[in-house]
């Protein structure tokens, strides 16, 4: 325990530890740019040009990698499945079909599972990619193509718990994934498609239309008392009222236009909502994503937006509906 007391209490050798830490395991991957050769065109070709699925299998820390590369792919318009090499051997293999790629990975490659594993697969006959820190272990000598993802050291100062290694394959897995994104002209419409629920997804796919439509659409006329302001601000909960003339937004009026109004001392027996309203306020077309309105009032430093259908007043936007809908995270 005293150990550990003293370690808490040691703030600067802490932080060398991690910056150490980060360094080693960014030097690694940098070195990976070093190991792609035309093996990894060779995959992404062969994944482009199958009309079946990737199977991701690995054993350990390979396999929590492997659970993530299959999500990457699945995200991003690529068909994957995870397989567990150590049930594979044990009825799994029966999920693979002629059509799919596989991909096992592995640090050593010569683990007993994979050499297990390995033979099983080159039976079927699918195209058998080789994701290996050794290039001449089993694996490596057995794969139709490999991806090398060697690592000098681990960031375990006993060389053993796999962190760089693992850091490695997963950034493999993630240049292979955009690499076919790219092959395919996956757009951001097509990640929305993938991701309908998410925080990520809406960014893509929610407009202001849909966001105004929620709430109440507050109005007055120019010539409207600040009374009759006050009381459409309260009513309608949106920070804001638009101040319409013939149909067309002619200024706004938010609860800051108030406040200052009554800092000032104005009398408000004797002012209308044109004397205190902005007179350029900031517009949106409807169409337009929910996620630009949230660059528009981080830029202009305001909290709502007049959503506009071509010149037709629509709503209001306020920055709380970004927040609800997880826009803003």
């Amino acid at each position: 325990m005293h150990q550990i007391r003293s370690f808490l209490q040691n703030i600067d050798e802490v932080e060398r530890w991690a910056r150490e830490i980060i360094g080693m395991e960014a030097n690694a991957i940098a070195r990976l740019q070093e190991r792609i050769s035309p093996d990894f065109y060779s995959v992404v070709t062969t994944v482009l040009q199958s009309e079946g699925r990737v199977v991701i299998t690995g054993i350990g820390k390979s396999a929590i990698i492997a659970n993530k590369i299959v999500a990457t792919l699945n995200s991003t318009g690529t068909p994957a499945m995870y397989m567990h090499a150590a049930d594979a051997v044990h009825g799994d293999l029966g999920m693979i079909q002629k059509e799919d790629v596989v991909i096992c990975i592995s640090k050593s490659g010569n683990t007993p599972e994979i050499k297990a594993l390995v033979p099983l697969l080159k039976r079927g006959g699918n195209p058998l990619i080789g994701m290996v820190g050794n290039v001449d272990s089993f694996l490596g000598l057995q794969a139709d193509y490999v991806l090398d993802v060697a690592v000098e050291k681990e960031a375990c100062p006993n060389n053993l718990a796999p962190t760089t290694s693992t850091t490695a394959q997963l950034v493999m897995g993630d240049a292979i994934a955009v690499c076919l994104l790219k092959a395919r002209g996956f757009t951001s419409k097509d990640f929305a498609q993938y991701h309908p629920g998410g925080s990520l997804g809406k960014k893509l796919y929610v407009t202001l239309a849909d966001l105004a439509a929620q709430n109440a659409k507050p109005v007055v006329e120019p010539g409207a008392s600040v009374k009759e302001v006050i009381v459409e601000l309260t009513a309608k909960r949106l920070g804001a009222v638009a101040v319409l003339d013939n149909e067309q937004v002619v200024g706004i009026v938010t609860d800051g236009d108030i406040r200052r109004m009554l800092e000032a001392n104005v009398d408000m027996d004797a002012s209308v909502a044109s004397d205190i309203m902005g007179t350029d306020p900031i517009c949106m077309q409807a169409d337009q994503l929910a996620a630009n309105a949230a660059n528009a009032m981080a830029e202009h430093k305001i909290s709502q937006v007049i959503v506009l259908n071509d010149k037709k007043y629509v709503g209001i936007v306020h920055i709380h509906d970004l927040n609800r809908e997880g826009i803003l995270i």
